[in-house]
């Protein structure tokens, strides 16, 4: 007998005495000759119900249709209305609007890490980069930086400040990374050669890599330095520099060199859109007052009413930008298709004995000059090319010294009166 078969037995069990013991083969389905799937479409009248749904939704979709070129008829007729008002006298529907941007033609707000951003630089840029509408992260350590360079901003929802330092790896979701985190002065990167060095290529390779992970474009603020007590005069860019590489500046020369090497590899390897930017001498409000600088040093001095002291004969030459020059060619790199590097400096030179009698001019015309010995590795002249940062960035430098200096006199004089003043107050309360 057959295998597939079905008890007709009702109630009784198979083989008892009321069917005999015998089984009925299974009754044959209807429309057999269809695939399965095509029966149970047919079953219990879904294409009725198929059908009804289809007829449903062609009526709803015909509704619409004429809704909408209804609510589109009355629209041309209320704009041609507005549009008569217009020549009556009265501003049409349009002009009443005002002179918005699409939507779709505004810049788009990034996200922007600043490391270092509490710093002298990073605090100006951080400035211009808020001001342009952008969210802004400040990574520091507060070893050079300081809180007061960027706490006008602690209110604003589109800026925040983070204590790190970037030796430690970090992870944030942003679209650039502006990575100035460095001390900058040789007081302070001599302080502890080895964290300086290690600041220049361990935390340069945790930005490189934090901005390899998040797909950020990655801007490496370099030095002139890496040009070291050079043979070639003035500095382009494609020259390769004299630099001590066991000296005492070399924590922070061959730092620089070894942060540019590893940003250019992973441009390379990992395909990174990079900018590397040369910084030269840079100066004004923010600096820190007694960071070994020449401008700093001249600058306090002649308003503490101490010797300016010169190191060597003076005849040393250095280049002077002002810090809105340094932080325009920043954001114009970043913004730009070129990866560098790109020299960013004045190319007006000057000796320290000159720069000391512009600063005499500036704020004391009685203040004296005092020689002492040259230190180790000073460079005896500097002074940018910035032939390529005119023609692919169109940057120059806009702010003369005699421009920049007093406003970078102005800061300095209220800080430190203003800071002795609320010493003196203070001593006077304890009396």
């Amino acid at each position: 007998m057959a295998s597939e078969l079905t008890y007709r037995g009702g109630a009784s069990a198979p083989g008892s005495a009321s069917n005999g013991g015998e089984y009925s083969p299974k009754p044959s389905k209807p429309l057999s000759w269809l695939t399965r799937a095509a029966r149970y479409a047919a079953a219990e009248h879904r294409p009725v119900f198929a059908l009804a749904g289809m007829l449903f939704a062609a009526a709803l979709f015909t509704f619409s249709s004429s809704t909408t070129s209804t609510s589109s008829s009355s629209y041309s007729a209320a704009s041609a209305g507005f549009n008569h008002l217009a020549v009556s006298g009265r501003p049409s529907f349009h002009e009443s609007v005002g002179g918005k941007v699409p939507l779709g033609l505004r810049r788009r707000q990034l996200r922007v890490l600043v490391t270092g951003g509490a710093g002298f630089v990073g605090s100006h840029l951080v400035d211009r980069l808020v001001e342009r509408g952008d969210s802004v992260i400040v990574v520091d350590n507060f070893f050079t930086g300081r809180k007061g360079n960027v706490a006008h901003h602690l209110q604003n929802p589109r800026f925040e400040v983070i204590r790190h330092d970037v030796v430690e790896p970090i992870l944030l979701e942003v679209d650039q990374i502006y990575h100035l985190a460095c001390p900058a002065s040789p007081v302070h990167y001599k302080y502890n050669p080895i964290k300086t060095i290690k600041t220049n290529v361990v935390g340069t390779l945790n930005m490189l890599g934090l901005a390899k992970r998040i797909g950020a474009k990655f801007l490496l603020t370099s030095t002139s330095e890496v040009y070291g007590d050079p043979l070639q005069h003035p500095q382009v860019e494609t020259y390769w520099g004299n630099v001590n590489p066991i000296g005492v500046r070399s924590c922070y020369d061959e730092g620089k060199r070894t942060a540019e090497t590893l940003t250019m590899d992973y441009h390379r390897g990992a395909n990174l859109e990079v900018r590397i930017a040369r910084i030269f001498n840079t100066y004004g409000p923010r600096m820190c007052i007694d960071d070994g600088r020449v401008v700093s040093n001249f600058v306090a001095q002649a308003l503490r009413k101490e010797p300016l002291t010169v190191y060597g004969d003076g005849k040393q030459t250095r280049s002077f930008q002002y810090v809105s020059d340094l932080v325009e060619g920043l954001m114009k790199l970043m913004e730009g298709e070129h990866i560098g590097p790109f020299n960013l400096g004045n190319p007006g030179e000057f000796t320290m004995l000159e720069l000391a009698k512009v600063v005499q001019d500036t704020i004391d015309k009685e203040a004296r000059i005092e020689f002492r010995p040259n230190t180790a590795d000073d460079p005896h002249k500097r002074k940018p090319d910035i032939s390529r940062a005119k023609e692919l960035l169109g940057w120059e430098p806009k702010v003369p010294l005699h421009e920049g200096l007093p406003l970078m006199v102005t800061d300095f004089r209220k800080r430190i009166f203003g800071d002795q003043e609320e010493s003196t107050e203070a001593a006077g309360g304890l009396s």
